[in-house]
């Protein structure tokens, strides 16, 4: 009898703090597989005085004993992964990498960035990290994977190929092809430095949780940013929703257990596209502020709002979330008043769900009293009152209840009730 495997994923525009969680919950459990994204997640994990940014490497690896597992819906950009493992020493043993994962090679992010360029004013925002163009390449059916790696000569021809094939479309977009020598000699250095690690992780989780292992899956980004059920075209190109894990690792929805959805206590967004809740006043830049909202892997400001209670439950009946973990509560204390958006103005109508194009959408506010201090709580009794009345409300907003809280990036300062 198989056990089922747990489920972490964003329920908002990413960023929702899941690092934490996983970091979290990743102590008690035996692996931890990522399943879909690439480079342009980030996770910050604080430990102590030691802060941690993962970008592709599962968080798992924070616990000596968890195996992390980077699944085949994860597109993989070698030379960020390989850099990102030197913080961790060896990892043999501890780190398996889909043979199916696709890579991502400089040339994507050239692409990404040539892209964005042309569009102007109409940019979607992204990381510029390529992640577009390589899961382009996999749907087109002109990518690479992984396990190609151990041919570099193969994979240097191919790539050739590709680019003398679409050489007018490159020289238009101003990407250089690359020099085939100077391809090759890296793909051989991927492959000497990554294949100990390289190996059918479908069978390997597979196999643990036929043998009863615990198994964690972190998702990346979050469920407004799906490229179906986001806000497209302003979304990612991978599936962040729960339904993602399956597809990501070679799992079937019966080999999902318990769902929690990541969601911050307000919200934010980086890039551009609809933000209903956005706050352009000086409370949306008091919100940045206190929450140090900056990209972990950019660098780019936070786009700041208040909780978008028709959003959240959008996203927990997507994933089908069992509970809810709250992040950066403390973000909020000492505001007078904190708003929460609890239905859509659209031409002149109020809407309680989420419409097929949010741009037109006014958000519609529940004003709640403030509170003075959540910060480093880690029982549900020592939140002030206004908080816990805060909690609760939401609790019925979004028609799940909310088991686990942050009062502070610590570990340790987490409520779990």
């Amino acid at each position: 009898m198989s056990t089922q495997a747990d489920l972490i994923v964003g329920l908002q525009w990413g960023d929702e703090g899941k690092g934490k969680i996983v970091d979290h919950m990743a102590q008690t459990h035996d692996y931890v597989c990522r399943f879909a994204g690439g480079h342009n997640a980030g996770h910050t994990i604080v430990v102590g005085e030691k802060t941690y940014a993962l970008h592709l490497i599962p968080s798992g690896v924070l616990n000596p004993e968890a195996v992390n597992i980077v699944g085949n819906g994860v597109v993989l950009s070698p030379a960020d992964f390989i850099k990102e493992m030197e913080q961790f020493g060896d990892l043999t043993g501890r780190l398996y990498i889909s043979d199916k994962a696709h890579l991502l090679l400089p040339y994507h992010a050239a692409i990404d960035q040539a892209r964005e360029r042309m569009k102007g004013d109409k940019a979607i925002g992204t990381t510029g990290k390529g992640i577009g163009p390589a899961y382009g390449d996999k749907v087109a059916r002109v990518g690479h994977r992984v396990g190609e790696l151990h041919d570099p000569r193969k994979l240097t021809d191919k790539i050739m190929a590709y680019f003398a094939m679409n050489r007018p479309v490159f020289d238009a977009m101003g990407v250089a092809v690359p020099d085939e020598q100077e391809l090759f000699h890296e793909l051989v250095a991927y492959w000497e430095a990554l294949e100990p690690y390289i190996t059918d992780t479908t069978l390997l989780v597979w196999k643990a949780l036929e043998e009863e292992k615990k198994v964690l899956l972190e998702g990346a980004q979050g469920t407004m940013l799906d490229i179906d059920h986001g806000t497209y075209p302003y979304v990612t190109s991978s599936t962040t929703v729960s339904a993602g894990a399956c597809s990501g690792l070679g799992l079937s929805p019966k080999d999902i257990g318990r769902v929690t959805g990541i969601a911050k206590a307000y919200c934010t967004r980086v890039g551009n596209g609809p933000f209903p809740s956005e706050d352009f006043s000086e409370a949306g830049q008091r919100l940045r502020d206190n929450g140090h909202e900056y990209g972990t892997t950019t660098g780019r400001p936070r786009r700041c709002g208040w909780f978008d209670a028709v959003a959240m439950r959008h996203a927990v009946r997507i994933n089908g979330a069992d509970q809810v973990a709250l992040m950066k509560l403390d973000v909020l204390d000492g505001f007078d008043e904190v708003k929460v958006c609890v239905a859509y103005r659209v031409h002149g109508e109020e809407i309680d769900y989420v419409p097929y194009d949010l741009e037109d959408a006014e958000p519609v506010y529940r004003v709640f009293p403030g509170w003075e201090k959540s910060c480093g709580a880690r029982r549900f009794e020592e939140l002030p009152e206004n908080a816990q009345s805060y909690i609760a409300e939401l609790e019925q907003m979004i028609g799940c209840p909310i088991g686990i809280i942050s009062t502070s990036p610590e570990r340790e300062d987490t409520i779990v009730r």
